[in-house]
C-alpha cells in the first residue's frame, strides 16, 4: 500500500490527508472491524434547513393502510421548497434504505 501511495504522490500533484472522514456528505468511519458510513451530520442539516428540529420521531415512517388523498381546500405549497425537501430525503436514502418507500 505504501509503495502504491508513493508512486501516486510522485506521479500526481496530491497530498496524503490521512483516513477519509467525509465523502459527499457521507461520514466514513474506519474501524478495525470494518468501514461504516452514516449521514448523521447531513440529516441534522436537513432537519435544521426545513425547520423540523422539534419534530417527533416515529418507529415506522408510514402508517399501514393509510390512503393519501388530495385536499382541495388545503394550503398551497411552494413547489421549489417541496422539491428541495424530497431531494434531500432521497439523498438520505443512500445510508437509510428503510426510508426509500415512504420518500418515493
Amino acid at each position: 500500500m505504501s509503495e502504491f501511495k508513493s508512486s501516486m504522490l510522485r506521479e500526481f500533484d496530491m497530498f496524503d490527508l490521512g483516513k477519509m472522514r467525509f465523502f459527499l456528505g457521507i461520514e466514513v468511519l474506519q474501524k478495525s472491524d470494518g468501514i461504516y458510513i452514516c449521514q448523521r451530520k447531513y440529516a441534522l442539516e436537513v432537519l435544521r434547513r426545513f425547520g423540523m428540529m422539534e419534530s417527533n420521531s416515529v418507529d415506522s415512517s408510514i402508517v399501514p393502510g393509510f390512503k393519501i388523498s388530495s385536499d382541495e381546500n388545503g394550503d398551497s405549497v411552494y413547489e421549489t421548497y417541496y422539491k428541495q425537501l424530497v431531494g434531500s430525503l432521497m439523498y438520505l436514502t443512500v445510508t437509510r434504505p428503510n426510508m426509500m418507500f415512504v420518500t418515493c
